[in-house]
C-alpha cells in the first residue's frame, strides 16, 4: 500500500499535512487551553496566585521542550542509521519504525497527563509527550529531504508551517466551543495521534536504504556532531530559535493575558482566545502558502526569512502600545503574517543548508526541535518575566526585540543562489 504513494504527489502531500496537523494538535492545544486550565484549576486559589500558576506552567513547558530537543535529534540520528534488513517488511526504510514510537509515546502520555491531578506527574507525563513529538517529528520531517527535490520542499515546508497554526484553531476551537474539560480534551487528543499517526506512518512511502553500503562512504575522520561545526547550518539554527521564542512570548500566554491582563472572565477569555487563534491561523495559512510558492519559484530563501522574522516583531510593539483586546487582535493578525511565511521558508532554507547528505534525519531533527524548543522555552521566559514586573507588558516587548534578533542573527548563514535550488526541471 505504501509503496504505491509516490513521494510529492498530491496524495503524498495530503496525508503529510494531516500527519502533522495532528502532531500540532498534540503539541500546541495543550501548552494553549489545556494545560493552563488544567494547572489553573490545580495550583490558583485566588488573589496573586495566579502568577504562581504561570511560573508552574511555564517550567513544565520547559522542561517538556528540552526533553523534545533532546529526543527529536536523537532519534534522527538513529534513524539515518537504522538497518531495516533487521526490520519486518511492513515497517519500511529506516523512518516508519521511529514514526511509530514517537506516535504512541505521544498517545499513552496524553492520557497519563488528562487522568491526573498530581502536578509533578502532570510535567512528568507532558515530558513524555514531548519526547513522543521530538521522535516522531524527527522521523516525518526527514522524508522532505529523503524523498523530494530541492524544488518541491517549499511546498513540503508551507504544509509543516500551515498545519501548525491549523493545529491551534482546530484543536483549540474545538475543545474551547464544545466546552470540554481537560481530560476529554487529553482523550480525543490521544486518540486522534494513535488513528492519525500510525496511518500515516504505515502509508507514506519508506523506502529501504542499505546501510551498510552508506556507512562504507562516511568519512571515518568526522565527528558524530560536525554539523554544529558547519557556520552557516549553525547561525541558521540560532536564528529559528531566538525568532520561536519571540513568537512563542507573543502567543504562548494569551489565556493568561486575557485573564489577567486585561482581566476577562473565565468565558470570556476562553472565546476570546479562540477568536485570536482563528485569527493568527487564517494568516498564517496564507502567509505559509504564499512564502513556500515564493520559495520554490526561486526567490531568496534568506532575505524572505529574515524579512518575515521582521513583521513577526511587530506583534509584540502593537501590543505594547496598546495592551487591549483589538490592539491583541491586529498583533495576532501580524504575528500571524510572519510567522507564517517565517517558519515555512526558514524550514525550505534549512535544507538548503544541511551539511551532510547522510545525516539528513539528523540534522532535520535539531531544525526541528531548535524551533519546538524556542516555542517551549518561552513560555518558561515570559513566566519570568510576568513574575518580575507584575503583569505582561515586558513579555510582548521581549518577544518583539528577540523576533528582530532572531531575523538578524540569520544573516550570518550565507545566501544560497536560487539556481542551484531548481533540480527537477
Amino acid at each position: 500500500m505504501s509503496t504505491a504513494m509516490k513521494a510529492g504527489s498530491r496524495s503524498w502531500l495530503t496525508l503529510f499535512t494531516v500527519a502533522w496537523l495532528v502532531i500540532w494538535m498534540v503539541q500546541l492545544t495543550p501548552l494553549q487551553l489545556l494545560l493552563p486550565l488544567q494547572l489553573d484549576q490545580e495550583n490558583s486559589q485566588g488573589g496573586d496566585e495566579w502568577i504562581h500558576t504561570v511560573v508552574i506552567s511555564g517550567l513544565i513547558l520547559g522542561a517538556g521542550g528540552l526533553a523534545g530537543v533532546i529526543a527529536g535529534p536523537l532519534a534522527g540520528a538513529w534513524s539515518d542509521r537504522t538497518d531495516s534488513s533487521r526490520l519486518p517488511a511492513w515497517l519500511g526504510g529506516r523512518r516508519r519504525v521511529w514514526s511509530l514510537i514517537g506516535t504512541w509515546l505521544m498517545a499513552v502520555f496524553l492520557v497519563l497527563v488528562g487522568v491526573t491531578h498530581s502536578t509533578w506527574v502532570i510535567g512528568a507525563a507532558w515530558i513524555g509527550v514531548c519526547i513522543g513529538v521530538g521522535v516522531a517529528s524527527a522521523s516525518f520531517t526527514a522524508l522532505i529531504a529523503d524523498q523530494l527535490p530541492d524544488d518541491q520542499r517549499g511546498a513540503a515546508s508551507a504544509a509543516v508551517g500551515a498545519s501548525q497554526a491549523l493545529g491551534i484553531v482546530v484543536g483549540v476551537g474545538a475543545i474551547g466551543s464544545l466546552n470540554l474539560d481537560p481530560w476529554a480534551g487529553y482523550l480525543i487528543l490521544a486518540v486522534l495521534i494513535a488513528v492519525v499517526g500510525t496511518w500515516a506512518t504505515l502509508v507514506l512511502p519508506d523506502p529501504p536504504v542499505d546501510v551498510t553500503a552508506a556507512r562504507a562512504t562516511l568519512d571515518p575522520t568526522r565527528g558524530r556532531w560536525e554539523s554544529f561545526r558547519d557556520k552557516d547550518f549553525s547561525w541558521m539554527l540560532a536564528g529559528r530559535f531566538v525568532a520561536n521564542v519571540g513568537n512563542a512570548l507573543g502567543t504562548s500566554l494569551f489565556l493568561f493575558f486575557l485573564l489577567y491582563g486585561l482581566n476577562q472572565d473565565k468565558d470570556t477569555a476562553e472565546g476570546n482566545l479562540i477568536l485570536l487563534v482563528v485569527v493568527y491561523t487564517v494568516f498564517v495559512v496564507i502567509a505559509s502558502i504564499i512564502a513556500g510558492s515564493l520559495a520554490d519559484r526561486g526567490w531568496d530563501r534568506r532575505g524572505l526569512t529574515i524579512v518575515s522574522a521582521l513583521v513577526q516583531s511587530l506583534s509584540g510593539l502593537i501590543i505594547v502600545i496598546s495592551p487591549t483586546f483589538t490592539a491583541t487582535m491586529i498583533g495576532a493578525a501580524f504575528m500571524g503574517v510572519g510567522y507564517g511565511a517565517f517558519s515555512t521558508v526558514g524550514l525550505a532554507y534549512a535544507t538548503d543548508l544541511l551539511p551532510h547528505e547522510d545525516d539528513h534525519g539528523r540534522d532535520l531533527g535539531i531544525v526541528n526541535t531548535t524551533a519546538a524548543l524556542g516555542q517551549l522555552v518561552g513560555p518558561v521566559l515570559g513566566a519570568g518575566l510576568v513574575s518580575l514586573v507584575g503583569g505582561f507588558w515586558l513579555v510582548f516587548f521581549m518577544g518583539f526585540v528577540l523576533s528582530i534578533v532572531g531575523g538578524l542573527m540569520t544573516l550570518g548563514a550565507r545566501k544560497v543562489p536560487a539556481v542551484t535550488r531548481i533540480s527537477s526541471t
